[in-house]
């Protein structure tokens, strides 16, 4: 990532707590969560330890709460998603905003992948997995046949491939990530055109 890049982003994130947030996320992916101390933190902050605790106690803390504003964007999705009426619009729609929200999230993400562990330990993967599920409820159709019910739960599961298992392929980012979305629409439409057929 470009220094400018990283700029922008505190400083668009002003306030302490996403600093902190985005600035322990660093820490961890760079030397790895168990070796990193709420002090390390408070010096690349260039805050006191006493101006971080003020914000979180333990870098449990910190982590649950990044990881619970970086996924409030998919809750929302699902209330939203809960509303309308099951168009094919409506979850092509749903699969273009998660893919967005996932592209925000992605280094939360590859430190969930990193530290599987942590993250099993926290209980972060079992909220992950719940809201994930409930996603996967605005987008299936009721009497969607088995084929079609797969092909909506492989939309999901394209996007987070995207994440992980094509960062190493050739290619301009920005393609893959239009390849990757285009494969999870046209997994949902299909699935939507299976159960209108039925």
């Amino acid at each position: 990532m470009g220094g400018t890049m990283d700029g922008t982003r505190h400083r668009r994130r002003g306030d302490t707590r996403q600093r902190i947030q985005d600035v322990a996320l660093e820490l961890f992916a760079e030397q790895g969560y168990e070796k990193t101390s709420l002090r390390e933190i408070a010096e690349r902050l260039e805050v006191t330890k006493a101006a971080l605790y003020y914000h979180f106690k333990t870098k449990e803390e910190i982590l649950v709460s990044i990881f619970e504003d970086l996924t409030k964007p998919i809750e929302e999705l699902i209330e939203w998603g809960r509303q309308q009426p099951h168009t094919l619009d409506t979850k092509q729609e749903i699969i273009r905003r998660y893919a967005e929200t996932l592209a925000g999230a992605t280094p939360l993400f590859r430190f969930m992948h990193d530290n599987q562990a942590t993250v099993r330990e926290l209980r972060i993967g079992d909220s992950f997995k719940e809201r994930i599920r409930g996603l996967r409820d605005i987008i299936i159709d009721p009497e969607a046949d088995l084929v079609d019910q797969v092909r909506c739960v492989s939309a999901i599961f394209t996007l987070h491939a995207g994440m992980f298992l094509l960062q190493d392929l050739e290619g301009d980012p920005e393609d893959k990530n239009k390849a990757v979305l285009e494969v999870a629409t046209d997994l949902v439409t299909q699935a939507h055109e299976g159960a209108q057929g039925s």
